[in-house]
């Protein structure tokens, strides 16, 4: 059975891979702050990258596969990732990688496919681009790139942000002229699962097959939740349309692991 290492099991991404995979495989995570709930499960450890070699509980727990799933200090992570690697090397293991679709944010002018070339405007997708380049120095069947887009569903943060904002009679920022893709968390957590089971290599894009537009979805789910009459601050950072979307082209999964953007709006009333 293989052994799974989830660093950062207790984010948001993490803790839904964590709930996915556990009943399959034999499957740890990670954990930073102090809380009672993760002291007890003997499948978890503390880490904090900032202060601990992630070495240590590798040579300790040797998973193998890792999933990365961390936030956090970019130099931390990026210390953190570069000693991951390392351990790769010398030991019988893989690490899946969660990048993100802003990896492609300099490119605006069309969506982005599997084997395009990454460049970024932002500090955090060149953060995102320096593991992934870490990555692609090591053999294929060594590592999964996952990217994936702006993630929705019932109990996601962004969710939990819209309904924020309207309770509070807040704007809800929107991007009149950004053409995403996207998904939900509970597709995403299919497609890793798949992934694993049958020991896919390279990169993978993890978003819907069609896009719509940032402010087009975002109404889109106000409506489905029932919020009435929401604000919207409408944020113009181009006068051009720009696409900011990481389309599955090379690297396909089956059609029932496969997203469209209404299901994942279907997905933000269903549990």
């Amino acid at each position: 059975m293989k052994r799974i290492l989830i660093i950062g099991a207790s984010g948001f991404v993490g803790n839904a891979l964590y709930k996915e995979l556990n009943s399959y495989f034999d499957t740890y995570g990670t954990y930073k702050t102090d809380n009672t709930f993760y002291e007890k499960n003997q499948k978890f450890f503390q880490y904090d990258m900032e202060l601990e070699d992630i070495s240590i509980l590798l040579d300790n727990l040797k998973p193998t596969l890792i999933i990365s799933a961390i936030r956090g200090n970019f130099n931390s992570q990026l210390d953190a990732h570069q000693r991951m690697i390392y351990w790769i090397q010398k030991h019988t293991c893989k690490l899946i990688f969660t990048s993100s679709a802003n990896v492609f944010d300099y490119f605006s002018n069309y969506p982005s496919y599997e084997f395009d070339k990454t460049l970024s405007d932002s500090v955090y997708g060149r953060f995102k681009i320096k593991i992934e380049n870490a990555l692609m120095r090591l053999p294929l069947h060594k590592y999964v790139i996952a990217r994936v887009p702006m993630i929705f569903g019932a109990m996601t943060p962004r969710v939990q942000e819209i309904k924020t904002c309207y309770e509070l009679k807040a704007p809800i920022e929107v991007f009149p002229n950004v053409i995403i893709n996207t998904t939900s968390m509970v597709k995403l957590s299919q497609q890793i699962h798949y992934i694993i089971n049958r020991n896919k290599k390279g990169i993978f894009h993890l978003g819907s097959t069609d896009l719509i537009y940032h402010f087009d979805l975002i109404q889109e789910i106000c409506s489905i939740l029932n919020l009435d009459d929401p604000i919207f601050k409408q944020v113009f950072d181009s006068n051009n349309d720009r696409y900011l979307a990481v389309l599955p082209r090379d690297n396909k999964l089956p059609k029932n692991l496969q997203i469209t953007t209404q299901q994942v709006i279907d997905s933000v009333i269903l549990k």
